[in-house]
Order: structure tokens, then sequence, then C-alpha cells
């Protein structure tokens, strides 16, 4: 599992540099504007509408498959999928009608402050991108079988083609017209799905044109993903909160927030999410068997291993926020408010970088064991507290209060998953990690006085954007140092895996 999710950090970092490519193609062209602005809600209407059906639909799917796989075995788990799939068809066919007839009043539900040019370019664009969905939800689906399949490593690989279309239909809408970025939007999530069909044939998947509302399997997936759709749905709220409330407050600010959640999703998208995705197939097997030892184990080793990445990467965002958005982003359109704003909302998103992470390793350990209320009242809990703190912190902290907010809610909500999941399964050996998480906060500590040392020392002699690149060299290296020497056991498996590779290479 850990050479698994080591390599999907690496086809994570490439695909990651290549969505920032994406995101700074966007700045340069568009800065942030009413212009990146509508195109991003445009963007996120059929995300946020569709994410929630397909991510319940999709987190019930692998352990129930796991369960139709073991008990009845591979045709009727096979059936199951194509049932789901013609489900999602039809539910997306429906989406699709409701928001193509009234696109204005859910524009306006996503970013109440939109008015005149910025709210008539944003519907025009919805009116496409909603079209995107199909292909959503089929990819959903589809990367949930891969991994099943023990595939990890085509899913990961399917930000790729989104990404190189879409900047490449920016450059084009700069120099044509910006209509195109709406139907670029749907073209690069078709070339998404088109890529994982060779995939999918490989593992002898064929369709069927099934649909029985009464399958148990179904009816079972269903009951198991609503709280999961509730639970998501709740996150899509906030996310349209922060949204309409930046809208509210500048032009501009729903880019911004746009461009600090990219950066913070950078580090989670290398680091959690790699090792959530290797994680859940193999703790739903084993909550399948009732391996709970197993299973608690499992969890931890995945905390401990995002500890060890997500903290120096916290504290490296919260020092750096500034120097790193004028590096990524300081050019083209992207002007001194811009650079400003995002800054602003990096530094307050870092300080939740570690409850996000945790929060979807503690989530899918409730998913693996079929229980998926858990996860939904606690976002539901967490919810209400964004709400309440967005309310107040954005009239104090502007961009900044929505950002901070937005991580209080993600530390509170961790802490109810973490006492939840100890009532559930009983002592998870947080005394243990206790100390690992202690040796790593030093160490990360350590590292970020030296590299905020070296980048005053090297702002005398050399350019902003040379200065902070040596400077987080240097602290990566220290941090390297240190850790080796703290005697943690994920470092020490870690590099045994390493010599391990070097060994086969040298023979």
């Amino acid at each position: 599992m850990k050479k698994t999710a080591i390599l999907l950090m690496i086809i994570t970092i490439l695909s990651k540099i290549l969505g920032f490519v994406r995101e700074i193609t966007l700045s340069y062209f568009y800065g942030a504007s009413y212009i990146s602005d509508a195109y991003l809600i445009a963007l996120t209407i059929p995300g946020s509408i569709f994410a929630f059906i397909s991510t319940g639909i999709s987190t019930g799917y692998i352990p129930m498959y796991s369960n139709i796989l073991k008990n009845k075995g591979i045709k009727e788990a096979e059936k199951f999928t194509n049932n789901i799939i013609n489900l999602l068809f039809i539910v997306s066919t429906i989406i699709i009608l409701i928001v193509v007839i009234f696109t204005q009043p859910i524009v306006k539900i996503f970013a109440s402050g939109f008015t005149g040019k910025t709210l008539d370019l944003a519907i025009r664009f919805t009116r496409v991108s909603i079209f995107s969905i199909y292909f959503i939800g089929l990819m959903y689906i589809f990367n949930s079988y891969l991994q099943l399949k023990n595939n990890f490593i085509a899913p990961a690989f399917n930000g790729f083609p989104f990404n190189m279309i879409t900047i490449i239909i920016i450059a084009l809408s700069a120099k044509i017209n910006v209509a195109i970025l709406s139907v670029g939007s749907v073209l690069a999530y078709a070339f998404q799905f088109l890529y994982l069909l060779p995939f999918i044939r490989a593992k002898k998947y064929r369709y069927q044109l099934i649909f029985d509302i009464r399958d148990e399997h179904l009816k079972k997936l269903l009951f198991l993903a609503l709280p999961v759709i509730i639970g998501v749905s709740v996150n899509q709220i906030n996310v349209i909160i922060d949204r309409t409330i930046a809208s509210q407050i500048a032009i501009g600010g729903i880019s911004a927030l746009n461009y600090a959640q990219r950066l913070n999703g950078f580090i989670q998208g290398i680091f959690v999410i790699s090792i959530a995705t290797v994680m859940y197939p193999a703790i739903s097997k084993m909550a399948a068997d009732h391996n709970i030892e197993g299973l608690k184990k499992s969890i931890i080793d995945g905390i401990a291993s995002i500890s060890l990445m997500v903290i120096p990467a916290t504290f490296g965002a919260m020092i750096f926020a500034q120097p790193i958005v004028k590096l990524l982003f300081g050019r083209g359109a992207f002007n001194k408010e811009a650079l400003s704003m995002t800054s602003i909302a990096l530094f307050f998103y870092s300080i939740g970088m570690i409850g996000f992470g945790f929060r979807e390793i503690l989530s899918r350990a409730f998913y693996s064991m079929q229980d998926t209320k858990t996860p939904m009242m606690n976002a539901a809990l967490s919810m209400v507290l964004n709400i309440i703190l967005n309310l107040i912190l954005s009239k104090i902290l502007g961009i900044g209060g929505l950002a901070l907010s937005t991580s209080i809610s993600a530390i509170f909500s961790t802490i109810l998953l973490f006492i939840n999941l100890r009532k559930k399964v009983g002592p998870l050996g947080i005394k243990h990690f206790s100390i690992t998480f202690i040796k790593i906060f030093i160490s990360s500590l350590f590292m970020g006085i030296v590299a905020k040392s070296s980048y005053n020392r090297l702002l005398m002699m050399l350019e902003d954007n040379l200065s902070i690149l040596i400077s987080i060299g240097i602290g990566a290296l220290v941090y390297a140092v240190i850790i080796y020497f703290m005697k943690i056991p994920e470092v020490d498996k870690m590099i045994q895996i390493i010599k391990g590779k070097f060994k086969k290479v040298k023979v």
C-alpha cells in the first residue's frame, strides 16, 4: 500500500503542477476579474450540484461492490455497476433540464453579488458548462471501479487531459472569444472520460442497459449514499456561502478564493488524497472481513503519513504566503490587489490544512464500515459553525475571514470525528501517535525558522522569486535531515522502501 501511495504522490505532483499551469494561465489572461469570476462560478455550479450525488454514490459503491463480490460473485457486482451508471445518466439529464430552465436564479444562489455583465456572462457560461455533469458522474464511478480492481495509476493520470485541454481553451479564448471558455470545460471533462475507457475495457467491464430501481443492492446503496449526499451537500453549501459573500466583498473575490484554494488543494491532492485513495478499498475489505484491528492500524498509519507531509507544508504556506502567490501568479493581468487578496486567503486556509487532511481519512474510516450518518452529522455541525464564523469574520478580515472560517470548521469537524471513531471501534493508539505528531511539529517549526531566516538574507542579494525557491529548498533539506534522526516509524518504513528500490536497481 505504501509503495502505491508513493507512486500516486509522484503522479499527483506532476498532475498538480499541470493544474497550476492551468490556474497560472487563467490568472495571466484574466487575473481576478469579472470574466474569471463568471467562468469559475460556471465551473462551480455543475461541480457543486452534481458532486454531492456522485460522491455519495461512489463512496457507497466501493464497500458495496466488495460485499457483493464476496457474497454473490463478479456477475452480480458488474450488474450492480451498470445499474448505477444508468441511474446517474437519468439523474444527470433531469439536473441539466432544471439548470437550463432556471439558470439565472441558480447563478444568483451561487454568487448573489453578481450583477450586469458579470451576471450575464455567468448565465451564458453555465448553460453550456452544465452538460459536463454527464462525464463527471461517469468518472466518479469508473475511478472507483478501477481502484477496486487495484488500478490506482490510471485514475491518477486523468487530470492530465483535463488540464491540457483547459489550458489550450483559456489561451484561445483570450485571442478569439471568451465564449469558448464554457465549451472548453465540457470538452475537458469529455476527454477525461474518454481517457479512462481503454482501462475500463481492459478490466473486462462491459456496459449493459440495466435499470432496476427495485434492486436490493441499489436500494441499500441509496440508503448508504443519502447521508453522504447530505454531508457533501453541506460542504457544497459552505462553498456557495463562501463564494456568494466573496462576490459581495470585492470584484475578483471569488477568483482570489479559488486561487488560494488551488494552492491549498495542491498539498491535499499530493499527500492526503493519494494516501486516502489507496487506503479506502483496503480498509473497506478489512471492514467486510471484520478485521477492526487492521482497520485501526491502517487509519493511524495514514494519519501519521499525512502529518509527516502536511504539517511542514502548513508552516511553509503560512510563512511564505505572499511570495508563493507572487511566484506562481504574479504576472499578466494578476495585479497587486489580486496578489494581496489571494495571499491573505492562502494564509488563513493553511491554518486548517491538517484538519482537512485528517477529516478525509477519518470520514473514509466510517464509510468503509458503511456508517455514513456520523460524517453527515459532523458535516452539518461544521457547516453551522462555518456560516456563523463567515458572517462574523468576513466583516473583520474580509476575504481572509472566509478562509479562516473554513479552517476553523474543518478542525472542529476533525476533532468530532476522532471522538466518534474512538467510541465506535475503541482506542486508536492516539497516545503513541501524539509522540510522532510532536516530533513532526517541532521539526516543522525549526524548518520554518531556518527557511524564513534564509529568505530574509537572500533578498538582500537575489530577486524575490529566486530567493523563495532557494529558501524552500533549504527548508525542505533541513526538515528531511531533522526528521531522519527523530526515529519516526513512518519515516523508517519509507527509507526501507527507497533502499529496497536502490538494491533492486543495483542488482
